[in-house]
Order: C-alpha cells, then structure tokens, then sequence
C-alpha cells in the first residue's frame, strides 16, 4: 500500500480492509455487547485530542468487537442488505467530497451524478422517465416523500392548500392498506398527521384482496390514498397491481407503492409478472441498501407528476441559488444532505442491467435453495410461498422454533430474525446480500440443522 500523507485515511482504509478481510470466516453475531463498547469509551471528553490517526485507530480497535456481520453472505436479520465495491467506495468519496446535494448550480458535480442514477433507475424499473426522484435516507422516508404528494395532491383537489392553512379543520384524508402492512408505512402516516390506515383483508400470502378494496370505496367516497405493497415482510408477496391500481383510480384514489425491498423485482424479466401493473400507480418507494446492495442512507422516493412532489416539499429562499429545474432540495424532507445518489450511481455502473438482473434473480435462487434445504429437516416447514426474497420456517410448534433460533444464534455462524406471523412464532431468513452464494446457503442449512439436533427434534 503507497505510503499517504494523510494517515488518518491509511488507518481508516486498513481497518476497513481488516473488517472486510474478516467476513467469510467470522461469526456474524457482534463479540462484545453494548457495555463493554461503553466501558471502553466511558471516559471524560479529553482536555488534550488526540492526532486524526490515533482517533481512527482507537476508533476502529474500540468498535469492531461490537460490529455486526451485516454484509456477510450468512446475515438474513431483518431485512438489510450488504454493499456492493463500488458502491462502498463511492460512499467513501462522497464524504471526502463534503458536497451539500441540495442545489444544482451550487454542486453541479454530484447533482449530475444523482440525475443519472435516478434516470438509470427509473429506466431500470420501467418507470416513467419524466416521474420526479427524491433521495432520502431509507424507507421510511421514502414512504413519507410519497405519502407527502399524495396527501397535498388529494387536499389541494379539494381546494384545501395544506402549505398555508396546515391539517387543522382540513377534509380527512381516508388511507387504506393491506392488513400486514409493514410499519413504516404506519410511521409516515403519523409523522404526516394522516392517522391509522383502514385495513384491507389480505389472503394467506399478505397480498390485498381486490374484491375487499372494491368493498372498501364502496362504502365511502372521501379523498382516499392506497398503500400497496411489493414485498411483504414475511411471505414476499406482492398485492395484484393490475387490480388494484385500476380500481382506485376509478375512485379517484392516489395509488402509492410501498417496495422498500421488493420494487426491484421490476428489473427482472422473470420476476416483472409479480410487478404486473405496478407502473401504473403514482408513486414508489424503495431503499437502495437492501436489494441493490449500496451503503445506508440510500432510500429513493419517485412521483409520477414531479410538480405533485415540488408543491409538498418545494420552498426558496432568496439567499438561495434557484435552478430553471426543481433543485434536489424541493424533492425530499431535507434542505442539506449528503450525495447520497452516488452510491446508487456506482452500485447500478458496476452492475449494468445485466447484473443487475443476476443480483436480484440471483437472490431469489438463493432463497429458494434455502427453503428447499430447509424443508428437508426433521419437522420443519416453510410457511410461504418463496416467491421472492424471503423464506418463513417453523420448527414443530412454537416453543420448538424458538428453541432452534436461539440455538442458531448462539451458535453465530448465521443470523436470521425471529418473528410472528399469522400466529405462530417463525424464523426469517431475508436473503438481500450480493454474497449469499451456493457455499452461503449450504452453511446455512448445516447450521439450522445442527440446532434442529440439538434441540431434540426428529
């Protein structure tokens, strides 16, 4: 490695190296808990700093005992993506840059950056290409940015200017969903003062049932957004779009698409029939950190009518710089953000759209092995239909299942999450990581096996 005259970088980038170097062999569990990463730091602040160096070294040697193996190929917690190359060292050029991606004359470097990863991206999805795109830091905010121009479009239909006169006596704005849906969703709707959403029923899969939507609007006529779904948190299952979206257009509804994993299924070929009418809808969410592999604070908020999302986020002020275009600024929650679109630029130059495809198709077949693996141990089964990326096991009954995750994971050698769904306690395994290879799969299994024994079952 070239000698640097800024150690600081060269200590940051061995310990990134070391990290890295550590993942296919290391348990993916932290090996410190919080209190000894407290203890570590439980110091007063020091009256002399320390050199940059220093910092960074003590910075790295204090932490990695209490990092988590989220980018290994053996992590399924949650759902949580790792990072591609070249979408991590983007990342690390971003921050050296310092640039606020908040204005297109003033940062014209980065802006034209994330104008090509949101071009590259609506062309991916098969979106259309004149729709507006927000970066925001995950999906929660994407949802918010959505859920934001749906409600002042759906207001200012009734002539009700939500940016001047605010919610306080405004006409109330009816959300419907889907009975499993995921809770950001539930959190921007709070965050927006919308309230609870009225719940559609759903089949044995989480997917929304038309017919009980249809149900939904004939009993009311108020101004009405639906939340639908590409990717439920357990199953992976996606609502029927091409049912869906014409119905609540009927009724003058605003469809937006919760696909904070699942919208990159569109990408694919093989996968697009699950997709099958979600173009149709008015706006999408997603965040880039879980399918597509970038690093966090990558979520991506797209409007179909960009003026629908201008009107609920656009402000100026006259010691501004003012672009001919909407400035990124007036096309998410914040005023100054970091360039978060490069990453999602870098992720989608190294990929190309057939690489793309490979990621996504490739995390599907690597669910699939799982569950068909899985599925062979002693009382084990696979409660969803694996259509995506997510695979639901339980072991015997429920006291058996937990028994078996918390030998999992004290073993460490992989990371599912446990849950609940449809009343039985599960485990999850959420395939979203580019290096869940055959090798990956396969210790897995071995793994979950080696708990089925020893918990006693079969």
């Amino acid at each position: 490695m070239p000698t640097a005259s800024r150690p600081e970088l060269t200590a940051a980038h061995l310990a990134a190296e070391r990290w890295l170097d550590s993942l296919p062999t290391r348990k993916v569990p932290a090996e410190q808990g919080i209190e000894s990463i407290a203890a570590a730091l439980a110091g007063p602040l020091p009256t002399q700093g320390l050199s940059a160096e220093s910092v960074v070294e003590q910075l790295a040697a204090i932490v990695e005992p209490g990092l988590l193996a989220v980018n290994s190929g053996r992590f399924y917690g949650w759902v949580m993506g790792g990072t591609l190359p070249a979408a991590l060292a983007a990342d690390w050029l971003v921050s050296a840059w310092d640039q606020n991606a908040g204005m297109r004359d003033a940062t014209p470097g980065v802006i034209g950056v994330e104008d090509a990863a949101a071009r590259w991206t609506l062309d991916a999805l098969g979106l259309p290409p004149d729709a507006g795109v927000g970066f925001v830091t995950g999906a929660t905010m994407a949802n918010f940015t959505g859920l934001a121009s749906a409600r002042d479009h759906l207001l200012g239909a009734l002539g009700w200017q939500v940016d001047r006169l605010g919610l306080s006596g405004a006409p109330r704005v009816r959300v419907l969903t889907g009975a499993e849906v995921h809770s950001s969703v539930d959190l921007a709707l709070r965050y927006l003062g919308l309230g609870a959403p009225e719940h559609v029923a759903v089949d044995d899969q989480g997917r929304m049932d038309a017919d009980a939507l249809a149900e939904a609007f004939a009993r009311s006529s108020a101004p009405t957004i639906v939340c639908a779904q590409a990717g439920n948190i357990h199953s992976g299952a996606f609502d029927p779009f091409d049912r869906i979206v014409p119905l609540a257009h009927e009724a003058g509804a605003w469809v937006h698409v919760d696909g904070a994993f699942g919208l990159w299924a569109a990408a694919v070929p093989e996968l697009r029939p699950l997709m099958a009418g979600f173009e149709q809808a008015d706006s999408w969410a997603t965040d880039a950190h879980k399918t597509l592999n970038t690093p966090y604070d990558s979520g991506i908020a797209i409007v179909r009518d960009q003026a629908a999302i201008v009107r609920a986020f656009g402000h100026t002020a006259d010691y501004l710089l003012h672009s001919t275009i909407p400035d990124p600024h007036e096309l998410v929650p914040e005023m100054s953000r970091r360039a978060r679109g490069v990453p999602v630029w870098a992720a989608l130059a190294s990929l190309g759209s057939d690489g793309l495809i490979g990621l996504v198709s490739g995390l599907v077949r690597a669910a699939q092995a799982l569950a068909e693996g899985l599925a062979e141990l002693p009382g084990a089964q696979v409660l969803n239909d694996v259509v995506y990326t997510q695979v639901i096991l339980a072991i015997a009954d429920d006291a058996t299942t937990a028994a078996v995750l918390e030998a999992v994971l004290a073993e460490g050698t992989v990371r599912p999450s446990g849950s609940r769904w449809h009343g039985r306690g599960v485990i999850r395994f959420s395939v979203s990581n580019h290096s869940t290879d055959a090798a990956a799969v396969a210790q897995t299994v071995d793994a979950v096996a080696r708990a089925v024994r020893l918990v006693g079952v079969g």
